[in-house]
């Protein structure tokens, strides 16, 4: 078990993670239209091809996490992360781009099933609870004020900015892992757990008919959904912010009324905890975010799309909540779990720019393809989400 201390490193260290990946993956689109004037299709397919990378490479991250310590896995990461941060700002191509996006998808790959294993790991259902609310206020707010501050950082200090300035946090987690990992050396961990919490969390599972393995299952289909939502949005914000006449930093507040909403999701539902086991709150809010997105990529008002935008953030914030939690609650194997959780974020990071490239591919003449292709692929997930609530009495844990 981890110190306090460590736990509190952690938080530190997956804010900053936040705000750097954010930063540079929210803006890198923007710089590949201004640069190498990139449409939406182009940047729908990058997206999508960082998405297959860390599908493909945090499963075998949490894996190795798991086998060789978390704290080296972190320093791997980072290290990376930061390498390909420099190459980035120095190479002046589409494929030198390419190239250091993936070598920092896999450096990120080592990441964050580290931090939240480490975060959830021999931790009681009590704290469980509290210690992922932290986690999840932390990094959505990280990743909200990343995007709202971003467009003014790329407008006022250049396109190298959205580079150096990860570069820099990557190299500051760095050091900071190190410290964390000579602190856990030398001190030793409580090792009890808090009395009461596993039959608080018996009490809480057993409110539905539903298993709490089959809310698992639902879970990790929801998220990936979500997440193809969320990435089929953030590629095409350079061409919603064009299409209403945004500047860069106009668009960065724009663009992160979702994620500042997703935060306060995250916020509230640490607090209020009545969803936990409750189908019909995990439907509800994958109705909710798939309705949203239509309406951001359709909605011809802007007043509207912000409108739009809390909702789906309120909406995601429930869903990757509930796929967190079941994987920390219901698993012993944190690191492995983290690794299929982000591994089914990586599924949705490449399904939603992948169906949405390939729509405005095959059709060209129709620029709102990609919000319908989209769509319908959301309503495959709801589809299977209410195969597995049926099909998902309750057998046992």
């Amino acid at each position: 078990m981890f110190s306090s201390r460590v736990k509190v490193g952690v938080f530190v260290l997956e804010g900053l993670n936040a705000l750097a990946t954010t930063l540079y993956f929210t803006y890198l689109f923007f710089n590949m239209r201004d640069r190498f004037g990139f449409s939406n299709l182009q940047n729908l397919a990058l997206a999508a091809t960082s998405g297959l990378v860390y599908t493909v490479g945090v499963w075998y991250a949490g894996q190795f996490a798991q086998r060789r310590g978390y704290f080296l896995a972190l320093k791997l990461g980072f290290s990376v992360m930061g390498v390909a941060m420099l190459l980035g700002s120095s190479l002046r191509t589409v494929p030198g781009q390419y190239a250091a996006m993936i070598l920092w998808t896999l450096g990120m790959c080592f990441t964050w099933p580290c931090l939240e294993a480490i975060t959830s790991e021999r931790e009681s259902p009590t704290r469980l609870k509290r210690l992922l609310g932290i986690y999840n206020v932390v990094w959505s707010t990280g990743g909200g004020v990343a995007t709202f501050v971003g467009g003014a950082v790329l407008e006022h200090l250049g396109a190298a900015s959205i580079y150096l300035v990860p570069a820099t946090l990557h190299a500051i987690q760095v050091a900071l892992v190190i410290g964390l990992e000579r602190s856990h050396r030398g001190r030793p961990a409580p090792t009890a757990a808090a009395p009461g919490g596993p039959l608080l969390a018996e009490t809480e599972a057993r409110r539905s008919p539903v298993s709490p393995r089959a809310f698992l299952l639902m879970a990790w289909v929801a998220n990936p959904f979500a997440y193809v939502a969320m990435n089929a949005v953030i590629p095409v914000i350079p061409g919603l912010a064009h299409k209403f006449a945004l500047t860069p930093a106009q668009a960065g507040v724009f663009a992160s009324v979702w994620l500042l909403a997703r935060a306060a999701g995250f916020l509230l539902l640490w607090q209020w905890t009545r969803w936990h086991y409750r189908f019909r709150w995990l439907l509800g809010a994958y109705l909710a975010m798939a309705g949203g997105f239509a309406t951001i990529l359709l909605g011809g008002n802007l007043w509207l799309l912000v409108a739009a935008q809390v909702g789906f953030g309120i909406a995601v914030a429930l869903i990757y909540y509930s796929s967190l939690y079941y994987s920390m609650d219901v698993g012993e194997t944190k690191g492995e779990h983290g690794g299929f959780h982000e591994a089914a974020i990586g599924a949705g990071i490449f399904g939603g720019p992948a169906v949405g490239a390939a729509s405005l591919y095959f059709f060209p003449a129709q620029p709102n393809m990609n919000a319908w292709a989209v769509t319908a692929l959301l309503m495959v997930g709801l589809a299977w989400l209410v195969r597995l609530r049926r099909g998902g009495a309750r057998r046992g844990r």
